[in-house]
Formats: structure tokens, sequence, C-alpha cells
């Protein structure tokens, strides 16, 4: 399977979003044009990211939007399915337990696991909840490659070395720790202090704009 650029992987569902949108409205064909201005992603790059789908737009016409939709499921493995486990059943971790979503983009969590009594053995979203202890002997038995981390930071990297001892092979890390692992492990950081951080500064200039404009206008002297 041929390596696609991670930017152009987090560039993909955007499109696909927009696919679905188009699909459900009853179109059968787009132009990357299209889609570029609904993503707001310039035209060349749209039809870049496209190209390893491996479909072939018709010229002037465009793509078939059922084919598109597909190959994009595709080349980001979301019509297969995979079984992963999820360490951390606190306020996010329980959240992410609920979210049907995850399903629908390929990722179904199978069992989640914590050391707090009094969610062992306990059922959230119709998912059991296990006992740390538990997680060798089904990992094992389970052959489960994929793990979701919703930890305390101070645990993340314990945690982490016990899912890779296992056969995970492949971490969603919703800590703010930056694990320390082999270079064959695949770590995917969600970062939501950063992005908050963005969010916050962009507000904060948004807000103040309007107020230094009024101070450094005559009308203000």
């Amino acid at each position: 399977m041929d390596a696609i650029p991670i930017l152009t992987l987090k560039r993909l569902p955007q499109y696909l979003d927009v696919l679905y949108q188009f699909k459900k409205a009853g179109l059968k064909v787009v132009s990357a044009t299209k889609i570029a201005v609904f993503t707001d992603i310039h035209m060349t790059q749209v039809r870049k990211d496209l190209a390893y789908t491996g479909v072939v737009g018709v010229p002037k016409v465009g793509h078939k939007i059922d084919e598109l939709i597909t190959a994009i499921e595709q080349c980001l493995n979301w019509n297969d399915t995979s079984s992963c486990f999820l360490a951390g059943v606190g306020h996010l971790g329980s959240a992410l337990l609920g979210y049907q979503e995850l399903q629908n983009k390929g990722l179904k969590v199978v069992a989640a696991f914590d050391t707090n009594p009094a969610l062992i053995d306990t059922t959230i979203h119709g998912i059991p909840v296990y006992s740390m202890d538990k997680f060798e002997n089904l990992a094992s038995r389970l052959h489960i490659h994929i793990g979701i981390l919703t930890v305390p930071a101070d645990y993340a990297q314990a945690v982490a070395d016990l899912m890779i001892a296992n056969g995970i092979v492949a971490i969603w890390n919703f800590t703010a720790t930056r694990l320390q692992t082999d270079a064959d492990i695949i770590v995917e950081n969600v970062d939501m202090s950063t992005s908050l951080a963005v969010l916050s500064r962009r507000l904060a200039e948004k807000m103040h704009k309007p107020l230094s404009k009024l101070q450094d206008s005559p009308e203000a002297l």
C-alpha cells in the first residue's frame, strides 16, 4: 500500500463530509473546483489529494460522487472496521465510548480499562469496562492492535508501555504527554491544549481589534 502524505490524510475527511452533503442533495457528479469552494482548499490541492484515491475524473465534468466516496473511505480504511481498546474511563474516555461516529469512521471500541473500582465490571454506552490487570490477557486473546489513551498524563507513558508490550502498534493519544516509543509504533497525538490556545488567542485578537481601532481614531482623541 502506497504511503499518503499526512496533510492529505487530514484533508480527505473534509472532502468526504462535503461529498456526503452533495450525495444527500441528490447530486451524482462533482468537480474538484466545487469541492474546493465548499472546503476552502485550493482546487489544485484538491486535485492532488484526490489523485491518491486512484479515481480519475472526466474532464469538464468531474468525479462520480459515489465512486469518489468509496475510494476515499478505502484510502482512510474507514470501510474496514478495526477493533480497539480504550484505557482511561474518565470524562473524556466515557464521552469517546459514546461517540457513535467512531464506528462510522472504521474504529470500534470493544473494551475499556480503568483502575477505578467503581467503574470496573460495569458497562458504559454498552462497552464493558475491565481492570487494567486484564489488559494483557484480553489483548492476546482478541489480537487488538489499536489503543486509545485517555488516562491522566502522569500515567500515560506507563499505560502506553503496557499497550505496546501486549501487541498494540497504533496509539491515539489524548493526553498531554509526548510518548516515548520505538519508531515502528504509530502515535497520533490529539493536542487539545494547542487547539484551545489558538482558539483563545484568535478570539482575544478579534475582540480587541475593534477597541484598538476606536482608540486610534481621531474621534476618540
